[in-house]
């Protein structure tokens, strides 16, 4: 079952209180990543007609932009997706790739600046296909609805929550019947195919890859998912800034890890960050998921304090102090970080969570052509495992299967 409806329809960036250590509130679901974000690495694969504005600012990261009377040839010059006037029945459409597949939970479709050319109603569909697929084959796709075609606002932020449980690597955008959309964003939770961690250190942190910023102490100037973010901050509003404290407490980011694993190199990266960065850091870690709850958990120290210069990359070995799924960064007192990663490896146990999250949340189709191509099932066999999901416990599952959802070589 797919639900959809308007949440709000103004900007959804939120500030912390300056001076509170307290958890971001997670209700408003423009709170999480964009999936499709070109920071990502989103690509806007195929568009039936961009006649007036290219279909790649769509993915653009940064807000849209507007100034008046910049004529082309093709008339006004708008930030966004553009598509001519209609003269036939019918509806305009851009497919695109998500950077990082995922659980969708809320589609922002932003009309910034269309007034008079804005599209009336627009809708949005989610697709999971294996592999590097071409715009046709894309095309030819099982589309699953996620926002149902709904009325829209110009020069309006049309933010929807989504109720959809599936793992969806493409979304369609939709437009009845034409006209211009500057921004698609398209927020959820990052759901990695564990066919691509390989044995071996991973950056148990990176959103790619399944980590997820669980908690923040501030996040006045920008937001503390930049920290996992992929590559490196090409300015300091691409890392996690906060204000400048006025007591003696300090601000601190806690880092959901992509499962149980063992944390063995950090970096604490304050490029860009000059006479804002933290004077020191420190890391620590803890087993939270299935175990203590917040805040009455133990916590064992990965690195000590330690002091920071600015505009650097700072690289620390850290002591095998045993699993961890959960790491806090303290900085002292205040300031900003371009990036933090942290490297190591995945237990049994977390390659377990991980691959049976990704199982479960795939598509039958898509779950359906996994079991034929990588573990030779198909038919009645295939049947059988489709119809035990969501899968609990994998050590029911053939053998094949178990081998697969624990990142085992094909």
């Amino acid at each position: 079952m797919t639900a959809s409806s308007p949440v709000q329809q103004q900007s959804g960036v939120a500030t912390a209180d300056p001076g509170a250590d307290a958890v971001p509130a997670q209700e408003d679901v423009t709170r999480l990543p964009d999936l499709a974000s070109r920071s990502l690495g989103g690509s806007v694969v195929h568009a039936n007609d961009e006649l007036f504005a290219e279909r790649e600012n769509l993915i653009k990261p940064e807000a849209p932009s507007y100034s008046t009377y910049t004529f082309g040839h093709k008339g006004q010059v708008y930030d966004g997706w553009e598509t001519r006037r209609r003269r036939e029945p019918g509806h305009d459409f851009a497919v695109v790739r998500l950077g990082v597949p995922g659980i969708v939970r809320g589609v922002v479709v932003d009309t910034a600046f269309f007034r008079g050319n804005y599209p009336p109603a627009v809708s949005v569909e989610g697709a999971a296909v294996e592999g590097h697929p071409s715009p046709a084959e894309l095309l030819d796709a099982e589309w699953v609805p996620l926002v149902p075609r709904s009325p829209a606002a110009g020069d309006t932020r049309n933010v929807f929550a989504v109720d959809q449980s599936q793992r969806f690597t493409h979304v369609r955008l939709c437009m009845y019947p034409d006209g211009g959309v500057a921004r698609l964003r398209v927020h959820g939770e990052v759901v990695p195919d564990p066919r691509f961690l390989t044995d071996g250190a991973v950056d148990l942190a990176a959103l790619a890859n399944g980590g997820v910023v669980s908690g923040c102490s501030n996040m006045f100037f920008s937001s503390p998912t930049n920290l996992i973010s992929p590559g490196l901050a090409r300015l300091m509003g691409e890392g996690w800034e906060t204000a400048r404290r006025r007591d003696d407490g300090n601000d601190w980011v806690e880092f959901s890890l992509a499962g149980p694993g063992v944390v063995r190199l950090a970096e604490l990266d304050t490029s860009w960050f000059l006479g804002n960065a933290p004077g020191w850091a420190s890391l620590r870690g803890t087993r939270r998921r299935g175990g203590a709850a917040a805040g009455s958990e133990e916590w064992t120290e990965l690195l000590p304090r330690t002091r920071l210069q600015p505009d650097t990359r700072h690289l620390f070995r850290l002591p095998d102090l045993g699993e961890v799924d959960t790491v806090r960064l303290d900085v002292f007192p205040d300031g900003g970080m371009a990036r933090v990663r942290l490297h190591g490896a995945l237990s049994d146990q977390g390659r377990a969570e991980l691959g049976l999250r990704w199982f479960n949340s795939l598509p039958a189709g898509q779950a359906r052509q996994v079991l034929d191509r990588e573990c030779g099932l198909d038919g009645a066999a295939a049947d059988d495992v489709l119809a035990g999901r969501p899968v609990q416990d994998p050590s029911a599952l053939p053998g094949a299967v178990r081998s697969l959802l624990a990142g085992g070589a094909r």
